[in-house]
């Protein structure tokens, strides 16, 4: 019977997975850090990122954010996790969404709520608790599942609000 190829035989092989494991978890570290809690409002412990900026600008912004956001969750997912953790980590970036395009108090909300680094330390706990991995491409579908259910569900409620306004127009 032949041995896998991409299991470590040696101590040094696993070594070497634990250091590139360790390089992944920097660079999503980073990239999280950016979108969420780059730069600090002087004269305050209050700090946002990338995310907070972009959805200042209405619509655009939020579905860049989105985007960026499930960029990096997307890479998070490559490296495997639980289905809990899926659903929980695509939850927070949907949340994040829906909320940042209420006007004003999503604004507020992206500052506070910072999902990319939410969605980090769920990695790392779950790393370190060494929970069963999902296969990649079904914790990816139920990621986009929950990402563009979230899309969705604020485009129903903008045309809600569209049809409603309409109607009560034409009643006038």
């Amino acid at each position: 019977m032949r041995a896998q190829p991409d299991a470590p035989t040696t101590a040094k092989d696993q070594d070497q997975l634990a250091l590139e494991a360790q390089q992944r978890l920097d660079a999503l570290e980073r990239v999280a850090v950016l979108m969420d809690a780059r730069w600090r409002i002087p004269g305050t412990q209050i700090r946002f990122g990338l995310d907070s900026l972009v959805s200042l600008i209405p619509g655009f912004g939020d579905l860049t954010g989105l985007a960026l956001s499930a960029g990096l969750l997307l890479s998070m997912l490559r490296y495997g996790a639980s289905p809990f953790l899926v659903l929980r980590m695509a939850g927070n970036v949907a949340l994040d969404f829906a909320v940042g395009t209420i006007p004003l108090l999503g604004d507020i909300f992206d500052v506070g709520f910072k999902a990319n680094l939410r969605n980090l330390r769920l990695l790392k706990a779950h790393y370190a608790s060494g929970e069963k991995r999902l296969p990649g491409w079904m914790a990816i579908a139920i990621a986009l599942l929950l990402v563009v259910g979230a899309v969705l569900f604020v485009v129903g409620l903008v045309l809600s609000l569209i049809w409603n306004t309409v109607a009560g127009l034409a009643g006038s």
